[in-house]
């Protein structure tokens, strides 16, 4: 698949996927004779990968040496798995941090309704 492509299905920019790639996040992609990448179903897989990562939070530099991690193999589940624990751990912080955010809102949404609410009767009654 062209970076065109690649660009268009996944919503990434090809500066973004090319910056990817300086960055060690898509290494090995394959290019032709004519120095046009090709990307194959797993250089996708990865890159889905990435999204969901970067969506999660995860920097850059972070996930460069995950990959890093993933492409040296055998001996290394114990550090990525770790990895992951601490990026789920920091978004689960967020998420957590969000809902007492999403709770004051409330808080205060329903203090200005109740004084709307008590305008409004005092309006009907004559008050």
């Amino acid at each position: 698949m062209k970076i065109s492509e690649v660009s268009k299905k996944y919503d990434i920019s090809i500066d973004t996927l090319r910056y990817y790639e300086k960055e060690g996040l898509l290494p090995n992609i394959t290019k032709n004779a004519s120095g046009v990448r090709d990307y194959s179903e797993t250089d996708c897989a990865r890159i889905e990968f990435i999204k969901c990562m970067r969506s999660a939070g995860m920097p850059v530099e972070r996930l460069s040496k995950y990959i890093s991690l993933c492409v040296q193999g055998e001996g290394t589940e114990e550090e990525r798995r770790n990895m992951l624990i601490k990026q789920r751990d920091e978004l689960l912080e967020k998420r957590d941090a969000i809902q007492r955010s999403i709770d004051k809102l409330e808080y205060k949404i329903d203090i200005y309704y109740n004084i709307l609410l008590d305008k409004e009767k005092a309006f009907r009654s004559g008050n």
